[in-house]
């Protein structure tokens, strides 16, 4: 006999702008959709007359993210949840999750549930070399960042563009005397990425290490490594609906990973303590 049993679309990532003006508001959800009813047939015999393909749920959550709004977790879900109540599905279950995003101005923001802060102390003898920093400190940014003008050959299909959302899982290292101040530091890094209108992951890179340079003078050197956390917007012409840059599919991988140093004129070399360490 079969038993009990359900099907759906588990973690679709749906990250909504509201652009609404100056001040932009962003939503980032993950939505998982179970179905169960009457599906003896597709069990028993493959006969899928009953079954609304995971893929068309998936659709369904990024147009009604465009239709509707998202309102709270609670109202999306009972409003996917009623959609799909429909001829052999009987049951419908929806989860969202919501990740919480903090302001850091008009389209900029910061997602701090994951991020560490590390401290790392070398000591020699009488010498100690002090190594500060943080890993996962996530950034987006909705607006202000363009890339083109890069080189194309035949296995080129990525399409130059002047405006997308720019997000970030920035882990640094910055070497210094041990006065730094991590307030200053990580400060530093969250105003430059709000603030630079970026036309490469590599030039924000730049300019937030120069930034933590300048912010905190006993630091010698900072190594960053910012992998590129894509987000592309969803074609919802199939669905008869315009998309200007407001639903997109968050893609956790393959994803570029931009890593360099910035390193302050005169700087002390550290010598082998330093050198070990990876680029983060």
């Amino acid at each position: 006999m079969l038993g009990v049993n359900q099907y759906g679309k588990a973690e679709t990532h749906l990250v909504r702008v509201v652009r609404d003006g100056d001040v932009h508001e962003l939503r980032d959800l993950l939505v998982s959709v179970a179905l169960s009813g009457n599906l003896d047939d597709v069990h028993l015999r493959g006969d899928n007359s009953a079954v609304l393909a995971t893929d068309t749920q998936k659709n369904t959550v990024y147009a009604f993210a465009k239709e509707h709004g998202v309102g709270t977790p609670e109202e999306f879900a009972l409003l996917l949840a009623r959609h799909f109540l429909d001829g052999a599905i009987t049951r419908a279950r929806v989860q969202v999750v919501e990740v919480g995003w903090a302001r850091l101005g008009d389209h900029a923001f910061v997602q701090s549930s994951r991020e560490q802060r590390v401290a790392t102390v070398i000591a020699s003898g009488a010498d100690a070399w002090f190594v500060s920093g943080v890993s996962e400190l996530v950034l987006l940014k909705t607006t202000d960042s363009e890339f083109h003008g890069f080189p194309r050959d035949r296995y080129t299909t990525l399409t130059e563009t002047t405006d997308r959302v720019l997000a970030t899982a920035v882990s640094a290292r910055w070497r210094h005397d041990g006065s730094a101040s991590f307030e200053d530091a990580r400060g530093a890094l969250l105003d430059t990425f709000a603030a630079h209108h970026s036309l490469s992951l590599q030039q924000t890179l730049y300019a937030m290490g120069s930034a933590l340079l300048s912010a905190c003078g006993s630091v010698h050197e900072v190594r960053l490594s910012m992998p590129n956390k894509h987000h592309f917007v969803v074609d919802l012409s199939p669905f008869g609906l315009e998309n200007p840059n407001e639903v997109f599919h968050a893609d956790d991988r393959p994803y570029g990973l931009i890593e360099g140093a910035v390193v302050r004129d005169g700087a002390p070399d550290p010598g082998p303590v330093w050198d070990p360490y990876p680029l983060v």
